[in-house]
């Protein structure tokens, strides 16, 4: 039966676009081999030490999770020296972000701002949730114009993302210019809430005063987000947290769905927290790759981008050939990068970083084609 009554916001929706999986890739070009580097994903892939828990809960599956995860929020409160009436739990970050535009603003009233081009969930789920979007275009070397996006906030602006280390360049701001920013829009609109999504924040040098969630110094009117999806490497579980002002958290319990992580996502999260060796040795293989393939792209003529993130953006040399066919000519090659023409940024590329062989095989592939 179709529905022709859908409401216009979900009939005019574009559907978050995904990395190409490494099945479909496969048996497209008839491949024995695939190694995907676009979607951001944990080098290592997951701790041997995280895979034995996840079997040894796995009896359990059959159970409901406890409600409110009190274990890994008291977790999450020592890991961050913070008080655990903050701490919010969902279904990936995304839950998160869905929870606080369904909470904090109302459908064909409020607003959000967010820089562009961003991550894309923060604009299709306030689409989703009848929210105009109000967007400001970074500037010419992908940094931050905090002064033109408080000129996009006023106040019917509930919620404004921010994401540092950012996608897809992987640009980083000053946590003193964000604080400034957090000072500013106070002024500008009381009523907003500044929610800084941290994350590839692990990845940064320095990551322990990059970071105001981490360097203690979090302003009043704002949020961080983090995930367990990067530097734990459980992106298929699905596990992000929010550290949110004491009053909006304890609305955020009563309106998230009450099991919304699985019991073996919660366990697997609390044993990664344990797990300081996976962390640390993620965190090292990827500032090592992230240099590794900075210094062999730049050497085969492409403009690299600096990054704090665990990817790079980059352009292929002038007079090359598209950012189209490179990225098909890769394909065919079994190796899986991302192309950002849903960032509206054709010319452009992203790789995420992989591990020692996979940053090799890449760089070879890429000499090969250039």
């Amino acid at each position: 039966m179709p529905h022709t009554d859908l409401p216009g916001r979900i009939r005019s929706l574009d559907a978050y676009s995904p990395g190409l999986s490494i099945d479909e890739i496969r048996q497209k070009y008839n491949l024995p081999v695939v190694i995907k580097m676009a979607s951001n994903e944990n080098p290592l892939g997951c701790s041997p030490l995280l895979q034995q828990v996840i079997a040894r809960k796995a009896p359990y599956a059959f159970r409901y999770p406890q409600s409110g995860n009190p274990r890994l929020c008291e977790a999450l409160a020592e890991r961050h020296k913070i008080d655990k009436a903050k701490i919010a739990i969902g279904n990936g970050s995304d839950e998160i972000i869905d929870l606080l535009m369904r909470i904090l603003c109302e459908p064909r009233k409020h607003s959000i701002a967010c820089f562009e081009p961003c991550f894309s969930i923060y604009p299709i789920q306030a689409q989703i949730n009848g929210l105009e979007t109000r967007r400001c275009a970074l500037k010419s070397d992908f940094s931050f114009d905090f002064d033109k996006l408080l000129e996009k906030i006023d106040g019917s602006t509930r919620l404004c993302f921010v994401t540092t280390p950012d996608n897809p360049s992987g640009y980083c701001p000053e946590p003193e210019k964000v604080a400034e920013f957090a000072q500013k829009l106070s002024v500008r609109a009381p009523e907003c809430l500044l929610v800084i999504d941290e994350a590839y924040m692990d990845f940064a040098p320095n990551a322990g005063t990059t970071s105001l969630l981490e360097s203690g110094k979090l302003p009043a009117n704002a949020a961080v987000l983090r995930t367990f999806s990067k530097s734990y490497g459980l992106a298929g579980l699905r596990i992000g947290y929010g550290i949110l002002p004491d009053d909006l958290a304890s609305y955020y319990w009563r309106a998230r769905l009450p099991f919304s992580l699985n019991i073996l996502a919660e366990e697997a999260a609390i044993a990664a927290l344990e797990d300081y060796a996976f962390r640390e040795a993620t965190i090292k293989i990827v500032r090592e790759g992230r240099k590794f393939l900075a210094t062999g792209l730049a050497r085969i003529g492409c403009h690299v981008w600096p990054s704090a993130a665990n990817f790079l953006m980059f352009k292929l040399p002038k007079n090359s050939i598209s950012a189209a066919e490179c990225f098909e000519k890769l394909l065919a090659k079994g190796i899986i990068i991302r192309k950002l023409a849903s960032y509206n940024l054709p010319d452009k590329l992203r790789v995420s970083i992989g591990n020692t062989s996979e940053n090799l095989a890449f760089i070879e592939a890429m000499e090969a084609i250039l």
